[in-house]
């Protein structure tokens, strides 16, 4: 089992910023905890996302040590994937591509056709540099502006995905509008039609549905969930209010309990927890 752990996710809506002496304690703390990938930061536009513009900063200062977790970095375009590509310590580019033409708008500023002819760029850059494509099929589970939503759309996508060329797709569920039921759908489905496909659910939740989201997605045969520590996050794109990650620790006690093995070391991780609750502003 595959945990992604996502700082980027849990600070780029918070108005107040958090130091990049803070980031990198945090991060270098998270490197020590055994996930298999942090999603740490994005080369996205400092006006857009303000909390990440250090992003590049960051990286120079981590310690990766003994440390096995790979890095995943967001990307928009072709500039942030060439700023990407060129820190050796970043594995992994991720891009939103979302199933709402109106939330590809507002999140990247261009339509889903101009996001793939994108995406296509990015992969080809992706594969010149040696690093791997994550592709984000966000507002996965419906959206809130009426745009066309059903799941042969979300299929047609993955479709499209694996053609392309994306290494791992990961369904996100970008306002916290999922339900075991469709989770459970939708994942068996796609497991079905694409055993050898690197398939992971990343979902927002409010804090009293999320063991049930979690519950349905492992039972279809998910195999990589990407959480928040606290739960903290959620996309500042998407909607005024924000629905925020599923909380790691929720993942991780729900997996305990199925026996589950997660690589995760409980002491680092205990420490993890304990940074987050002193940088993160209290709610």
């Amino acid at each position: 089992m595959k945990i992604i752990e996502c700082p980027r996710d849990a600070m780029q809506g918070l108005e107040e910023f958090i130091s990049t002496e803070n980031k990198v304690r945090y991060l270098n703390q998270l490197l020590r905890v055994g996930f298999d990938t942090i999603d740490f930061g994005s080369f996205v536009s400092p006006k857009v996302i303000a909390q990440m513009r250090d992003t590049a900063s960051v990286v120079h200062e981590l310690d990766f040590g003994q440390s096995k977790t790979k890095l995943l970095a967001i990307v928009a375009n072709m500039r942030g994937a060439y700023e990407a590509c060129k820190f050796d310590a970043i594995t992994y580019l991720g891009f939103p591509l979302s199933l709402s033409d109106t939330f590809q708008q507002r999140n990247t500023n261009k339509s889903i056709g101009e996001a793939l002819n994108v995406l296509e760029e990015i992969k080809s850059e992706c594969v010149k540099c040696k690093k791997k494509l994550v592709t984000y099929i966000s507002m996965g589970f419906g959206n809130p502006y009426d745009d066309p939503y059903d799941i042969d759309l979300v299929l047609g996508f993955v479709d499209i995905l694996k053609t392309l060329g994306s290494d791992i797709i990961s369904l996100a569920d970008t306002i916290g509008v999922s339900t075991p039921e469709n989770i459970k759908y939708l994942f068996t489905t796609l497991s079905k039609q694409y055993p050898t496909l690197d398939i992971g659910a990343h979902l927002h939740s409010t804090p009293h549905t999320a063991i049930k989201k979690i519950e349905a997605a492992f039972h279809a045969g998910c195999k990589r969930f990407d959480g928040a520590i606290r739960g903290f996050g959620g996309c500042p794109m998407a909607k005024d209010e924000l629905v925020g990650n599923l909380a790691t620790e929720n993942i991780l006690a729900y997996l305990g309990n199925q026996r589950i093995k997660t690589g995760i070391e409980t002491t680092e991780f205990s420490k993890a927890m304990k940074i987050a609750d002193e940088i993160f502003p209290k709610h």
